[in-house]
């Protein structure tokens, strides 16, 4: 089951700004930040021109951020070194 759509477009709309605003223009073709939707999660991910192959972009996750139905709050998890998601204990709750 995916987000309710109005959440769903809060979200989108406010990491499309945070997006915008985190990488200044003279820099976006070497780096972008974006993210993705996948069921109640949202991903949010960096990416950079392959090292090989500098055509090709990949991405490095960074943060995710899933929602309960249930108690309609978030919670937010931090990508480590080796992309593993890891549940950010400090974060405020929301």
């Amino acid at each position: 089951m995916g987000l309710p759509a109005l959440i769903k477009e809060q979200v989108e709309n406010t990491l499309l700004r945070y997006c915008e605003a985190r990488i200044p223009a003279h820099v976006r073709d070497r780096v972008r930040l974006s993210f993705k939707f996948r069921g109640n999660s949202v991903t949010l991910f960096e990416q950079r021109p392959a090292f090989h192959k500098p055509a090709e972009w990949v991405d490095i996750n960074v943060a995710q951020f899933r929602y309960d139905p249930e108690t309609k709050r978030w919670t937010l998890f931090w990508s480590d070194r080796n992309s593993r998601l890891a549940k950010d204990r400090k974060a405020r709750r929301h």
